[in-house]
């Protein structure tokens, strides 16, 4: 049912640009283990390199096609892949980069005593993260001070009542507000 959209959508970001259709990243995962964590490519070839943020509706690295996928999260979808693999659940505190992780505090760190997941409250909160983060003169600072921190304590409210209602809920709000969208 979804593999004639899945290969429009392939063969959109193999014409747009250069590269192949999936984009991996390494994500650190329960137990601060890393991970490859897999994405439709969304960005031009190495765009990456120049930053692991990408900021507002307008990021020049990211492609037309890119801006479609991400809007409608379907550039998310290689993750039932990482769910499948073990790597990831549903529900769970969405994984970072390890260069995020590395300024977490000893008691934030607690996040990683669970499988990353697809969805979690704080994915909830800042459904639209990059509109909020290109409001500010440094991005960055931004999210380390303010939204990391609060995502961090969203993610350890979710561990401390973990349960299958909640996950059902949160599976249910994330899709109402992909439906929406």
């Amino acid at each position: 049912m979804l593999q004639p959209f899945l290969l429009i959508i392939f063969l959109l970001v193999l014409i747009e640009s250069k590269g192949g259709v999936f984009y991996k990243q390494i994500r650190v995962g329960k137990n601060n283990v890393d991970f490859k964590l897999f994405k439709i490519r969304t960005m031009f070839k190495d765009a990456d390199k120049k930053g692991l943020l990408t900021i507002g509706e307008r990021d020049n690295r990211i492609t037309r096609t890119g801006y479609f996928l991400r809007k409608y999260k379907i550039d998310e979808f290689p993750q039932l892949l990482n769910i499948l693999a073990g790597d990831m659940s549903f529900v769970g505190p969405r994984p970072e980069v390890r260069k995020y992780v590395d300024l977490y505090t000893e008691s934030q760190r607690n996040v990683l005593s669970v499988k990353p997941g697809l969805t979690d409250l704080a994915s909830l909160k800042y459904y639209n993260e990059n509109e909020h983060l290109s409001k500010f003169d440094d991005p960055e600072k931004e999210y380390i001070q303010t939204v990391m921190p609060d995502k961090i304590k969203l993610n350890l409210e979710y561990i401390g009542m973990q349960n299958l209602g909640l996950d059902i809920k949160i599976l249910l709000q994330t899709l109402f507000k992909w439906v929406k969208k």
